[in-house]
């Protein structure tokens, strides 16, 4: 075999495409490592700004602690914290796990029936009118003190908003397209159960994200009226012994709790219905575009 003494020939440089290529991909992981350091610069500064304010006006903590304040009564009350920010979690996720329940199965049927939609519309829209708070009091002469009047009232404050989305989902199905179905000998339960539901999925998913942030609201609702325990409850007792710092500790972990389920409706929105959100990321690279 004859022996090859020439030198190997050097790399080929990139061409512009190429470079436009690697310099559009760059800019991409730029923009996406600034879309998730964003959130927690934007929440630090905002706390870094309300305690500059809180010294430099000398405000009182009964007026409006700092947030050093608050985090040494979240310190000092971490055992009455946690156990009470479990029981609002449960009650909420109970509520909410019905709320999903009840709402799918109403948001399949009004979106499916003209009749069922302009009978039941209206009464949904007047009972979601009724304030909520309204309702705590009723529930407790009905069930007493407790957890079951929470939980009824994260189920009814977050039921709505999943009805209303799925019966819009089910029903913006192309009228061309039943027709099609039905041509080809789809009975209209498969329909539903083919076209309608993966069509709601979107709308199912976006209410969820609303659903499960109000259903904390009705739940802190429901145990500042009408319960011996929850985050609701310890607010209560809080602000009556004018524990302000305590009472924004309670509203803190009411907010990052509401933040962890709506970042977890979003991670299952996103494996289940990731088709619906295609080119939606502006930061993607698109070779044919170059």
């Amino acid at each position: 075999m004859p022996f090859d003494d020439r030198a190997p020939s050097a790399p080929a440089a990139p061409t512009a495409a190429q470079r436009r290529i690697d310099a559009l991909a760059a800019a991409a992981r730029r923009r996406r490592r600034l879309q998730a350091a964003l959130p927690w610069l934007i929440i630090i500064g905002t706390f870094l700004l309300w305690e500059v304010i809180c010294r430099a006006f000398a405000i009182p903590q009964f007026i409006l602690p700092a947030p050093s304040a608050i985090a040494q009564s979240m310190v000092k009350w971490w055992l009455p914290l946690l156990d009470n920010s479990w029981q609002t979690l449960m009650t909420t996720l109970i509520g909410f796990a019905l709320a999903i329940v009840f709402g799918l199965l109403l948001g399949v049927a009004i979106g499916s029936s003209t009749l069922l939609y302009h009978g039941l519309y209206p009464l949904l829209i007047a009972f979601n009118s009724v304030p909520k708070v309204a309702v705590v009091p009723i529930l407790v002469i009905w069930f007493g003190i407790g957890t079951v009047p929470a939980v009824i009232t994260a189920f009814l404050i977050s039921f709505f908003p999943i009805v209303v989305n799925v019966a819009t989902g089910i029903a913006t199905v192309e009228p061309e397209l039943r027709d099609v179905l039905r041509a080809l000998g789809a009975r209209p339960t498969d329909i539903i159960r083919k076209v309608g539901l993966p069509r709601a999925m979107p709308y199912f998913f976006a209410s969820l994200k609303i659903a499960i942030t109000v259903a904390f609201v009705g739940s802190i609702i429901a145990e500042t009226v009408a319960a011996n325990k929850g985050i609701g409850h310890l607010m209560m007792l809080a602000s009556s012994r004018f524990d302000v710092p305590l009472v924004f500790a309670g509203l803190i972990i009411t907010g990052v709790m509401g933040v962890v389920m709506y970042v977890v409706a979003v991670a299952i929105e996103n494996r289940t219905t990731g088709w619906a959100m295609r080119g939606q990321d502006s930061g993607q690279v698109s070779v044919a575009g170059v």
